[in-house]
């Protein structure tokens, strides 16, 4: 693409930007939602499918070889596309519950969701979780309910669970007539048109057909009589039962927008994009420590929610993945980063396209660019043109289980240290190096990080990898205001020391009950489960 093509593609004012993010539990069909937004966008040809043999399987926005493999999503992977004069920026995130640490980072960069529910199923634990995460955030969530080509449940009963559970008005705005065996497509409420089901071939939708409203006469010809009966008994049983959409309510997290389809078929994706564009939010002020940065802030400045390594395994490369949020960032710009002290040179900002790649001449509040670096950036850094500024609200938390790291061939001690330490700067797992003793420590939130790290070790590294059982349980970072105590801690108990990738001191324990015990009896101590990044 050439310099001016890409100028006139990201030249769009924050205003015309849409930055979201895709949530769902597994297997609700969160990432063929994705491809298939991207193939209604037209930003690809042909839309991969994870049930697909051979490459198709290979679903565009899961290029990790064991996302491949498994057709699961475990790392965050950014899009950018555009439909019309809206520059989206999409977030498409883990699904599994053992990565939902960068998921919640992820969230800290976008201004809108869409909530992916299987009909069949319902509202999931995942699904839950990951709404209370955007709830805290005051994120707008959009919902579409999923797989209404399969037998499912009521519609009625999918919204009602929604509302209850959730605590949520639900507006919605489409219905699918019929579900399962008996779908025959989904009326558009909006714009009153019937977006057929092609029988023939049973796999994207059959013709548009422009109605009046559900009593037009054109109804009764283009659906069987039964279809047309349930359809204008249900339709306007929902119209009348639930609330119009309030815009208002929906900014601030009281309202969600439902849109029922098939991600599959294409049913219903097109209106959840135009829904989108419609709806979500352009980028909001974010919350830094000297109180929240506008995007009509002149400055630049953004900050680093997630470190990606060896994106090209021929480059040992590094990306460090930035929201912007205030200023216009250009190419060959320098900006401080705080912790450090000192400028950074943006010599060549990226646009992402999952792995694809452009250089990033302009970048506007709401947009996420790629700074590849050799470790100098990390998780929670904040860069900007003023110096003075801090991003607040990207969490560590501490790991629930914890390994000892066996390494097969000793004289390769160097190599491990390097690929654990690149790995724990992503911030998905993390590395402790107790006070006494060689063994390295892993912790990690769900067991499935160790299938991945020993994975991506041996493909990026070359390095064979064996988890043996710790002695601990239990990480906790240790911090206190009398800096006496503290030492005093970390002499008496060297034992259960240990240091994290960042240098921090961290206690660890046998288990939860030794961990109540000692926190009595150190009260001037903190032991913090969750540290926020600075």
């Amino acid at each position: 693409m050439s310099e001016a093509a890409l100028l006139a593609r990201t030249d769009h004012q924050p205003a015309e930007r849409r930055t979201f993010a895709i949530i769902s539990h597994p297997d609700a069909g969160k990432t063929t939602l994705t491809e298939k937004l991207l193939y209604s966008a037209g930003a690809i040809h042909e839309a991969g499918e994870v049930r697909a043999r051979g490459d198709r399987r290979r679903a565009r926005s899961d290029w990790m070889a064991i996302e491949q493999q498994r057709g699961i999503s475990v790392t965050s992977s950014v899009m950018t596309f555009e439909v019309g004069n809206i520059l989206f920026n999409l977030l498409d995130t883990p699904g599994h519950q053992d990565f939902s640490e960068d998921t919640y980072r992820t969230l800290t960069a976008v201004d809108s969701a869409i909530m992916v529910i299987d009909a069949a199923k319902g509202i999931e634990a995942q699904t839950r979780k990951l709404f209370e995460v955007c709830r805290l955030r005051n994120i707008p969530i959009v919902t579409f309910i999923n797989k209404v080509d399969r037998e499912g449940q009521s519609p009625f009963n999918l919204l009602d669970e929604i509302a209850e559970t959730l605590q949520l008005d639900v507006s919605p705005r489409n219905w699918p007539v019929g579900m399962g065996g008996l779908f025959h497509g989904i009326y558009d409420y909006a714009e009153n048109k019937l977006l057929l089901a092609d029988k023939s071939d049973g796999t994207v939708p059959g013709r548009v057909v422009q109605m009046t409203g559900m009593d037009d006469p054109l109804l009764d010809e283009t659906l069987p009589a039964d279809a047309v009966a349930h359809l204008r008994e249900e339709g306007e049983l929902a119209r009348a039962a639930y609330p119009d959409f309030d815009l208002d309510a929906f900014l601030n997290g009281d309202l969600t927008p439902v849109f029922f389809g098939s991600a599959l078929r294409e049913f219903g994706v097109r209106q959840l994009l135009d829904g989108l564009s419609t709806f979500a939010p352009p980028p909001g002020p974010q919350p830094a420590r000297n109180g929240p940065v506008a995007p009509s802030e002149a400055r630049v400045s953004g900050f680093i929610f997630k470190v990606q390594a060896n994106m090209d395994p021929n480059h040992r490369d590094r990306i460090a993945f930035m929201r912007v949020c205030s200023g216009a960032l250009k190419r060959g710009m320098k900006l401080t980063n705080p912790r450090l002290g000192k400028a950074i040179s943006i010599q060549n900002p990226i646009t992402f396209f999952a792995r694809d790649r452009e250089l990033a001449e302009l970048a506007r509040p709401g947009d996420i660019v790629g700074i590849p670096n050799h470790g100098t950036l990390r998780v929670g850094d904040t860069l900007s043109e003023r110096g003075d500024i801090a991003f607040t609200g990207l969490p560590d938390f501490a790991p629930e289980i914890l390994r000892r790291v066996h390494l097969g061939d000793p004289m390769k001690s160097k190599q491990m240290r390097k690929g654990l330490s690149d790995l724990a700067e992503e911030g998905v797992i993390r590395i402790f190096k107790p006070a006494l003793g060689s063994n390295w420590i892993v912790g990690v939130v769900g067991a499935l990080q160790l299938d991945v790290l020993s994975t991506r070790m041996e493909a990026e590294y070359g390095l064979k990898l064996g988890f043996e059982p710790s002695p601990w349980e239990v990480a906790r970072w240790v911090s206190a205001d009398d800096d006496s105590e503290l030492k005093r801690l970390l002499a008496t108990h060297r034992s259960s020391m240990a240091e994290d990738g960042d240098g921090e001191p961290v206690l660890l324990m046998r288990n939860e009950w030794e961990m109540g015990r000692f926190a009595q009896d150190w009260p001037s101590i903190r032991f913090a489960s969750i540290r926020e990044r600075s």
